[in-house]
């Protein structure tokens, strides 16, 4: 088959959005801003999901539903929540249409809604509403609840994946008896974050807290991961916040605790999103495709007969039968490419674009001196091999491609990350090389401003493993203690 990529060199955005597209994971819909994730694309999605929710769940959390109507009145009870997300949002107004006599259906005027109804852009107001009802005491918390769903914030520039009105993603919102147990819980889920990030996507991520520019609105605290993708940008890979006492005082939540004190309780919030399939696809694709790390990846094992009889096709079927049969125990995911509608070579470059880990290939040949060709995606190497402990051998390389793609990412992550000590010098790095540029910032939210306003890069995280070193502001020169890593993103 003819890919027709564009190359990562030439045009980067184009060869996202060309591999997006051609590798079947997600197109534009009919509405504006929003996405159709397709079969493929989804089965990495419910990879994703299914073992994050196992961390959740692992960790002491449940899930649970909540509505995707919250009343605007909700938003005003805490007000730098509402600030954050008041130009995001789509509201209801109205719950009918009509014919309108010419055969045209229009808006019922007369069933407009006593109070508008915000389409969920994240669910805070909504859930800590009802939390009001199931807390009364200490004996009540902690509470641990865990959301999949979906929100809609009215972005006007977007990107599949990475940036559309609609997306999925679950939201994690918990509620404490003290301030020390929430600060845990979000450090905890920081945590999980990190070891998803870098155990299934192979994606190596710095964990550090947010300026208080960069906050999530209403949230005290904002930790996150941050990664770098091949064109030298950033990527916020996930955030959990600690929000204090913020909304439990918007929404009236309290507890009698033990010593019969009466008190407000202690809040988190954190989520991922389907934006994790874009950093998948930035992080490790190259101009063949998809390279997808095995733990995710839907299809881990093709397996493409080449054939000139029906007796050759047979025992080789018969092989891979036998094949499947030892690698399904393993929990390896196997499929056996008999269409008779397309050539082998088609298959190759089909299941190459698609990131499938480990390409099986038999032929006649093969079937005589009992081997068969096997070719590792992530480097795009094949060599023959003994079908002899075959499922032993698979088994072992998805291991290897795994680690393989994940210290690849690691190597250029930390080719692309320097530390500067000037403006000139910052601003150089910037534009010849991207990546993660550690510098001194003295502290402020102006120069935050300043800094991001000249060269568009803004402070992605204050790591939390930072040396803490005396130096001077890249754009001020005011004394600084720490480094922050700063870089363009998405």
């Amino acid at each position: 088959m003819s890919k027709g990529i564009t190359s990562r060199k030439e045009d980067y955005s184009q060869w996202y959005n060309e591999l997006v597209n051609k590798a079947d994971l997600a197109e534009h819909s009919a509405v504006r801003g929003c996405m159709v994730i397709k079969p493929y694309g989804y089965a990495i999605w419910e990879k994703m999901q299914a073992a994050l929710d196992q961390m959740f769940k692992d960790t002491g959390h449940s899930n649970a539903y909540f509505p995707l109507f919250i009343p605007k009145s909700f938003f005003s009870k805490e007000a730098s929540h509402v600030e954050g997300f008041a130009t995001e949002c789509a509201v209801v107004t109205h719950y009918r249409l009509k014919n309108d006599g010419t055969g045209q259906i229009v808006v019922d005027e007369e069933a407009k809604l006593e109070e508008e109804l915000i389409v969920r852009p994240t669910s805070e107001t909504i859930i800590w509403n009802t939390y009001k009802g199931w807390i009364q005491s200490y004996r009540d918390l902690p509470i641990l609840v865990n959301q999949w769903a979906n929100v809609v914030r009215w972005e006007m520039r977007t990107r599949l994946f990475l940036r559309t009105a609609e997306f999925l993603w679950q939201e994690g919102h918990t509620a404490h008896a003290t301030e020390k147990e929430a600060v845990e819980e979000t450090e905890r889920m920081l945590a999980v974050y990190a070891t998803f990030a870098e155990d299934w996507m192979a994606l190596p991520v710095i964990r550090g807290r947010k300026t208080e520019n960069e906050r999530f609105a209403g949230a005290l605290d904002t930790y996150c991961i941050e990664a770098l993708m091949q064109d030298g940008k950033a990527l916020q890979a996930g955030t959990s916040h600690f929000l204090g006492q913020n909304f439990a005082k918007a929404f009236d939540v309290k507890f009698t605790s033990k010593e019969g004190k009466l008190d407000h309780v202690w809040a988190t919030s954190w989520g991922v999103s389907t934006r994790l399939m874009g950093a998948l696809i930035m992080a490790h694709s190259d101009d063949a495709g998809l390279v997808l790390p095995p733990k995710l990846a839907p299809i881990q094992v093709v397996i493409v007969p080449i054939y000139k009889t029906e007796e050759e096709s047979n025992k080789i079927e018969e092989l891979a039968d036998q094949l499947i049969a030892a690698l399904k125990p393993k929990g390896i995911s196997v499929k056996y490419d008999d269409r008779d509608t397309q050539r082998p070579g088609f298959k190759f470059a089909e299941w190459e674009l698609k990131g499938v880990p480990v390409r099986v290939a038999v032929g006649a040949r093969d079937l005589q001196n009992g081997t068969v060709e096997i070719a590792r995606r992530d480097k795009q190497t094949k060599e023959t091999v003994s079908q002899e402990g075959l499922s032993d051998k698979i088994e072992k390389l998805l291991a290897d491609i795994q680690q393989n793609i994940y210290q690849k990412a690691l190597q250029y992550r930390d080719e692309h990350t320097v530390e500067v000590n000037s403006y000139d010098e910052f601003k150089r790095v910037l534009e010849e090389d991207g990546g993660f540029i550690a510098a001194h910032w003295d502290g402020t939210a102006e120069t935050e401003k300043r800094v991001k306003e000249e060269t568009k890069a803004t402070i992605r995280c204050i790591p939390l493993n930072n040396k803490q070193e005396e130096g001077t502001c890249i754009f001020t020169g005011k004394p600084s203690k720490q480094r922050v890593l700063f870089a363009k993103a998405y």
